[in-house]
C-alpha cells in the first residue's frame, strides 16, 4: 500500500547553508552547512531547530548523486559521513532522498519539458517532464579550457571570471542545453541565479520555495 504522508519536513541541503520547512510552520528555517558539515551533524541540527515539529516523513534533497534513494558518493563541498548514512532510522521516519536540483526542478515544474539548472556552490541539473523527475549529472561535462560546466558555472567560476563574463557563459550554456535537451522551458534556481540580469524566452528565474514544494510532491513521485 503506498504511504501518503500529510506532514513532511522538507530538508534542502546545500553547500553554504542548510534550509528546511517544517509542516504547520510558514517560515523557512535556516542553518550553516560548510564544508566540515557530517551527515550526522546535519540531522543533530535538524532535529535541534526543529524540536517539537510535528512531522510523519521526510524529504532530503542532497547536493551530489542519488539513485534509488541512496547516496552514491561524498559530496565535494560538505564532510565526510553521507555514503550508507541511515537517514531513515537517524530521524525515526520514513526518509525520501533525492539529488537538490531534481527536488527543486519539481518544485518548479508547471507542465511540459523543463529543465532545471541551479547556480549555487555547483551545478545542479534535472530534467521534469509530464510530472516525473529525472536527475541529472552535467556538472562535470567538459565545457572549455580542459574545465567542465560547473568550473564555469557555479560559484568558483563566477570569482574567477568575474560577473559580466560569467552570466555571459550562463546564456551560453543555458542555449546550448537548451536545443540539446528539446525543453519547453528552462528554470534557473540556486542562490547565484538572481544574479541573472536578463532572461531570453523560454528561460526563468525559480522561487526559493520550489524545493520546498518539490519536497512534498516527491511523495507522489512513482
Amino acid at each position: 500500500m503506498k504511504f501518503n504522508p500529510k506532514k513532511i519536513l522538507v530538508i534542502d541541503v546545500g553547500g553554504t547553508h542548510v534550509k528546511l520547512h517544517v509542516p504547520g510552520s510558514r517560515k523557512v528555517i535556516k542553518f550553516i552547512s560548510g564544508p566540515a558539515m557530517t551527515a550526522a551533524q546535519m540531522v543533530a541540527a535538524v532535529k535541534k531547530v526543529s524540536a517539537g515539529g510535528n512531522y510523519d516523513a521526510v524529504s532530503i534533497g542532497f547536493p551530489g548523486p542519488v539513485k534509488n534513494n541512496r547516496v552514491l558518493c561524498e559530496p565535494r563541498n560538505l564532510g565526510g559521513g553521507w555514503v550508507n548514512f541511515d537517514f531513515q532510522k537517524a530521524f525515526g521516519r520514513p526518509v525520501k532522498i533525492i539529488n537538490d536540483a531534481a527536488m527543486q526542478a519539481l518544485g518548479g515544474h508547471t507542465g511540459g519539458r523543463m529543465l532545471f539548472l541551479g547556480l549555487g556552490t555547483g551545478l545542479g541539473s534535472a530534467l521534469v517532464m509530464d510530472g516525473t523527475v529525472l536527475p541529472l549529472e552535467l556538472a562535470h561535462l567538459p565545457y572549455k579550457k580542459n574545465r567542465d560546466l560547473e568550473e564555469y558555472l557555479g560559484t568558483a567560476g563566477l570569482k574567477r571570471l568575474g560577473k559580466k563574463k560569467w552570466r555571459r557563459h550562463v546564456g551560453e550554456v543555458v542555449a546550448l542545453l537548451k536545443s540539446a535537451l528539446l525543453v519547453d522551458y528552462v528554470v534557473l534556481g540556486g542562490g547565484n541565479a538572481r544574479l541573472v540580469e536578463k532572461f531570453p524566452p523560454g528561460v526563468r528565474l525559480g522561487k526559493n520555495s520550489n524545493a520546498m514544494l518539490g519536497g512534498c510532491r516527491l511523495w507522489k513521485q512513482p
